[in-house]
């Protein structure tokens, strides 16, 4: 990996995201059109990204790095579920919630697929999705909790909703695709090929609207800093340690790293102001780790690389 690979991959990534910004503030794009284009983006362009990743020829190593990266990702979910035990205590019920939602759900689910495929090119996706599938069970399973304590959905209901999630389903269809190395109809093949191409451009929407919502001299405080040095710093030297610990070959171990290091989830924002929680300060969270990803990001690039 080159620094200025990914220097260039985040400047057009921005450059998309302002774009975002600029369509939310001119309401082109209004909150019915970005929670449109949220589920649009996490019911069907993530899973034809992910199921085309898929399509590659299978090697010897693949099915052994992804084991690893699945047990890196597991340590590391653990790791949050721990750390959300007294890292938060001090602060108020409202701000804790949100907090601790975001320490474990980090923007992977969105930006990772971007920078993994600009980087790594479609092997970069496939670990991309394998490692993120521990995080999304904890995101359907643990994540709605913290924002209410008596949220009592039942477990068949829970574990429904994460096998059948549509990045989950992406992720069996295509693993049987690559193991039984069974190509789909050229025309199944190029519309999701099509489909998927589209994940950069509307993430970036999606991130840029979130953007426009919160006065730039509000985002920086004591409290969203501290979650920056968890989520942007700690937590992806932890699995810098983890990943040189597994042996990890370099592009797992850069995968592993980078998405660890992503900023705060998206759906934070959503779950605050669902369960009556802080939604604003949920929006500030995920908005100044955004921003200070951009440089910590290139950081751990350089160091994994």
């Amino acid at each position: 990996m080159k620094l200025t690979d990914l220097f260039s991959l985040q400047g057009t990534l921005f450059a998309i995201m302002l774009v975002g910004a600029f369509l939310k503030k001119r309401g082109i794009i209004d909150e019915n059109g970005k929670k449109c284009l949220s589920d649009l983006c996490i019911n069907v362009v993530i899973p034809c990204n992910i199921f085309k990743s898929c399509l590659i020829t299978l090697s010897p190593g693949i099915f052994r790095t992804c084991g690893l990266l699945l047990a890196s990702a597991v340590i590391l979910q653990g790791l949050c579920l721990v750390l959300n035990r007294f890292l938060y205590n001090r602060y108020d019920p409202q701000h804790k919630k949100v907090l601790q939602y975001c320490t474990i759900v980090p923007m992977s689910g969105f930006l990772g697929n971007p920078i993994a495929e600009g980087l790594y090119s479609s092997v970069g996706v496939l670990y991309t999705s394998v490692f993120l599938v521990p995080m999304r069970i904890i995101m359907w399973s643990v994540g709605p909790t913290y924002f209410s304590a008596d949220l009592s959905m039942p477990k068949r209901e829970v574990a429904k909703k994460v096998l059948t999630h549509p990045c989950l389903v992406a992720i069996y269809l295509g693993m049987l695709c690559m193991v039984t190395q069974f190509t789909p109809p050229r025309l199944i093949t190029e519309t999701v090929r099509y489909i998927g191409n589209c994940n950069t451009c509307l993430t970036m929407f999606i991130v840029g609207t979130i953007l426009a919502d919160v006065r730039f001299t509000t985002i920086f405080n004591r409290n969203t800093l501290y979650y920056c040095l968890i989520r942007l710093l700690a937590l992806p030297a932890a699995a810098f340690v983890i990943g040189a610990v597994l042996s990890l070959d370099n592009v797992s171990h850069g995968v592993s790293v980078l998405m660890t290091g992503m900023p705060a989830g998206a759906t934070a924002a959503i779950f605050a102001a669902r369960y009556d929680s802080d939604a604003p300060f949920a929006t500030k969270c995920v908005v100044s780790s955004t921003l200070l990803s951009m440089l910590t990001l290139p950081l751990w690039g350089y160091l994994v690389g």
